[in-house]
């Protein structure tokens, strides 16, 4: 035996016996399986007697096991382990698999520790544990883990038999030892038949079967087991289907309890065995095996007469097509018995159904006469009745129930339950003519469950009866009943959708929108609530919004537009189902559209919130239908495409109302958000989010408060970040070279960024002034934005400016118009006017810039002229300044410099000329007088 592994178990065996908590019992036990399973299952090696191998003595848990006192501690140990397992599983601390499971442990250590020649007594218990854990196994569903501990079972009876007639003294010793073991030896074989039958070994069953009934000779008591086992194998492979084998169980069953009467299961057994086995020939092939299953059926009567037993003969026979001789023959077999009314009403019925009218009729007509006294006969009527309308013979059912109604009134009523039962027959015939369009029947038959009702009698089934009967009347154009029957109904059920939704359909017929309205609110609240049984079809959770669809059709249908409306947007609260739910917003929008387009501007507004609130809905739950398996992600996206349209339309029709044209452009992006990101897509959420963008600025340039206008730039900025994105993926998909989102994403990103007052502006607009392709439009929008309130950045606007005048410069041909206003510009924040006290520096840099207009308007005729009287004025009068400040250089330079560019001027020069020169005669006179009292340097 391998010593470590024993050894390892034994220690786990013991951890076992003293475990409390079921938990670590539990695991223990799977862990001691898995250890036993790695055992080999034939007995080890010093158990058969070889010597140990030589070497050192070893500690405990070591070679121990290689000797007596060893294999003494391994039995003990298994022999513990087994009745510990016991008393646990009485006391339900372990299942029936762990007691399995431990008792396969139990035997692996016993069998370890058996010897050549082991006693009687250890061999017997051998044979007890094998069989004990077999049929473990086989009670758990494990029967393929019983087959080694039975085949070891008989193993050791044979074993055991042999050592007994070893040691037996004359034939009568033999004869009692052979009787000893085959009593063990049944049990066994009948354990491995059971095994077999659940693994589906219908050979192996028949002969450990057959050996059963060969050793029942010598044990007669065990007639009564076999033939219950038998029946149980044919109980299972009939569960099964597997016919043919389930016939051959249950002739054995049958067979085997008739061998021995003392010890037989008794007649009422027998009979059930025959019943099954004519069941299963009838089920298997009743053509086929028709003889056979009447010759069981036939057996089983005379065996036990049960009513089961007659009613499955009438089964077989009308299944096999026997004349009616033979079928009144059978039943007049149990005429005399003791039967329940239901058991006579099924017969009959069963008869009815077959198309044996006569026989049935006239056996159903025999049946009062057996229970005149009991309370239920209304249940034969009841059947007669039903049996006329399946055979369309509705005028003799009327009849029938008409004589029902009478006794009603004259002291014959029928029980609660067979009342009951009639209306459902009632309510069943007249919604089959609702059906088929036949209203007046309907109410007919609605009429007869009536009458069953007393005068102001309150009763939720009188309730649904008047709401139906009032569906029958709209259908027939007679208002004024319909409406009695809604008054009717709303006394006895006042709180129910159904009959508010009969309301609605009249308010809706008599074209009054606010009473339909009111209605529609209504349902729209009991919806929210529980919902309650209605009619024969019953309610379920879908109940509140079928109704409210009904009601947006039926409003549609008569031209209720705004009651409609209040239904689908009710609806829209409540569906579950997505499919159905975006086929109501749709139809909102649609309706919705059509209401604002025929709606003056002034009353749009409402309208077009509701749209909003339709399109934001959609989103909403877009979002959440990916929770939903049912709703397929093809599905999602073509809801999303229909509603993004949708917004984006709306978005372009209400320019002229930048708030919501901003909204709808931005659900639009949202809902394109659940549509593949193609190139169409991409396109569309940019546009949508510049657009958004774009009058986000546009609102905050309006006169809004400091706070508004904060949270419109913070919003722009947001909705540009996201599009800058976009683009970046969309230029990937192609050539953009001639599209301005670049240039619009820059331009609306700094105007944004500047009257945020962002302090990382500076740093934003470094890399736009790298930008090798920026154009002189934008540097110029760049340094206007730079100086529109609330911004105010002279630095970025003068280098923008700047920029832009160097590209001027460099253009092939300068454009003297353009030229001309961007050095306006560039002047004016340059030299502001009106100041005086100007830094040297800056007086040159606005110096050269008026060189540079003075080269322009020198090499061209295209400057304007009017520029040039600015240019003058600017530098005519910034001479001024100087000379007032007793600048007198400064001051002749920059009037000069005025003069220069008078000579430039065409028509209006003759206008300034003269006066000019004049005075600047008087300039230069002054300053030279000026000059005379400046003392020499020295």
């Amino acid at each position: 035996m391998e010593v470590p592994r024993v050894a390892a178990l034994e220690g786990l065996v013991r951890e076992l016996l003293g475990e409390e908590a079921p938990s670590r019992i539990a695991a223990l036990t799977e862990e001691l399986f898995q250890a036993a399973g790695s055992l080999p299952e034939e007995a080890g090696g010093a158990a058969q007697g070889e010597p140990p191998a030589p070497g050192p003595p070893e500690g405990p848990g070591g070679a121990c096991a290689s000797h007596p006192a060893g294999l003494a501690q391994v039995e003990e140990s298994a022999v513990s382990l087994w009745n510990w397992a016991v008393a646990k599983h009485t006391g339900a601390v372990v299942n029936d698999e762990q007691k399995a499971k431990l008792r396969f442990v139990a035997c692996r250590l016993i069998r370890l520790c058996e010897g050549p020649d082991p006693p009687e007594g250890t061999i017997r218990r051998q044979i007890l544990m094998s069989m004990k854990t077999g049929k473990g196994w086989i009670d758990v569903g494990k029967a393929d883990l019983a087959d080694g501990f039975l085949e070891n079972a008989v193993g050791n009876i044979e074993k055991l038999y042999a050592k007994l007639r070893k040691g037996s003294d004359g034939e009568a010793d033999i004869h009692e030892h052979r009787a000893d073991v085959e009593n063990n030896l049944f049990k066994v074989l009948s354990y491995q038949a059971e095994s077999a039958v659940a693994q589906g070994d219908f050979q192996k069953a028949m002969r450990c079967v057959q050996r059963c009934k060969d050793i029942l000779m010598k044990l007669p008591k065990e007639t009564c087991y076999l033939s219950i086992l038998c029946y149980n194998f044919g109980v299972e492979t009939y569960e099964s289907k597997r016919y043919e084998e389930s016939s051959f169980w249950l002739s054995q069953s049958y067979d085997i309890g008739k061998m021995d009467m003392k010890y037989s299961v008794g007649k009422e057994m027998q009979a059930k065995v025959l019943r099954l086995l004519a069941t299963t020939y009838f089920e298997w092939d009743c053509t086929l095996h028709l003889d056979k299953a009447l010759k069981a059926i036939n057996l089983a009567n005379q065996e036990d007469t049960h009513p089961a037993g007659f009613f499955l003969k009438v089964k077989i026979l009308l299944k096999s097509g026997a004349s009616d001789e033979d079928i009144n023959a059978a039943l007049t077999e149990f005429l005399h018995l003791e039967m329940s009314l239901d058991f006579c009403l099924n017969t009959a019925k069963l008869l009815l159904e077959h198309g044996r009218e006569s026989v049935g009729l006239d056996f159903l007509k025999s049946v009062p006469e057996r229970f005149e006294s009991s309370p239920d006969l209304g249940k034969i009527t009841l059947l007669h009745i039903e049996f006329l309308l399946q055979n369309k013979r509705e005028l003799l059912a009327k009849q029938k129930i008409e004589e029902i109604i009478i006794g009603h009134y004259t002291g014959k009523q029928l029980l609660p339950e067979t009342l009951n039962q009639l209306h459902i027959i009632l309510w069943d015939r007249a919604a089959k003519h609702y059906e088929e369009k036949n209203y007046s029947e309907a109410l007919h038959w609605y009429n007869y469950s009536v009458s069953f009702y007393t005068p102001r009698q309150i009763d939720e089934n009188l309730a649904k009866l008047q709401r139906n009967m009032a569906s029958c009347y709209f259908h027939l154009k007679q208002i004024d009943k319909a409406k009695e029957a809604v008054r009717e109904a709303e006394r006895c059920d006042p709180n129910s959708i159904f009959t508010k939704f009969s309301v609605y359909k009249i308010a809706v017929m008599e074209n009054d929108t606010d009473k339909a309205v009111e209605a529609v609110v209504e349902m729209g609240k009991l919806a929210e609530k529980t919902l309650q049984n209605e009619d024969k079809l019953g309610v379920d959770k879908n109940t509140g919004t079928n109704l409210l669809s009904l009601a947006a059709q039926i409003a549609l249908e008569n031209d209720q537009q705004i009651v409609a409306i209040k239904a689908l947007e009710y609806l829209s609260e409540h569906l579950q189902d997505y499919q159905q739910l975006f086929a109501a917003l749709k139809c909102l929008v649609r309706l919705m559209l059509s209401k604002v387009m025929a709606e003056k501007e002034e009353k749009r507004d409402e309208d077009i919130s509701s749209i909003l609130t339709y399109l934001n809905l959609a989103h909403k739950r877009l979002a959440e239908s990916f929770m939903e398996e049912k709703f397929a992600g093809d599905m999602r996206i073509l809801e999303a495409h229909w509603f993004r349209k949708v917004a984006w339309n709306l978005a372009v029709q209400f320019k002229d109302s930048p708030e919501k044209m901003r909204e709808f452009f931005v659900l639009s992006f949202k809902l394109s958000q659940f549509c593949p990101s193609d190139k169409a897509v991409l396109i569309a959420q940019k546009t949508c989010l510049l657009m958004a963008a774009a009058v986000d600025l546009e609102m905050g340039r309006q006169q809004v408060t400091p706070s508004e206008q904060m949270e419109l730039f913070s919003q722009a900025l947001q909705h540009l970040q996201t599009c800058k994105e976009i683009w970046k993926v969309l230029k990937l998909t192609g050539d953009f070279a001639k599209d301005p989102t670049d240039t619009l994403l820059l331009l609306y990103e700094f105007e944004a960024r500047s009257k945020l007052n962002d302090p990382s502006l500076h740093n934003f607009m470094e890399s736009v002034w790298e930008q090798p392709q920026i154009e002189i439009k934008t540097l110029e929008i760049i340094a206007s934005l730079a100086m529109e309130s609330p911004a105010r950045y002279p630095v970025l606007c003068k280098k923008a400016l700047k920029s832009a005048l160097n590209l001027h410069r460099k253009q092939t041909v300068i454009d003297a118009v353009k030229f001309s206003k961007c050095l306006h510009s560039l002047i004016n924040i340059s030299l502001p006017t009106g100041l005086t006290d100007l830094e040297t520096c800056v007086l040159q840099e606005v110096w050269d810039y008026f060189e540079d207009a003075l080269s322009v308007v020198s090499s061209t005729n295209a400057y304007p002229e009017m520029e040039i009287l600015w240019l003058m004025t600017r530098a005519w009068n910034t001479g001024i300044f100087q000379y007032t400040v007793g600048k007198y250089k400064e001051a002749e330079q920059w009037c000069g410099l005025g003069m220069r560019f008078l000579n430039h001027l065409g028509s209006l020069k003759k206008s300034y000329e003269g006066h000019m020169i004049g005075l600047y005669s008087e300039v230069l006179d002054k300053l030279d007088r000026a000059k005379g009292f400046i003392p020499n340097e020295e």
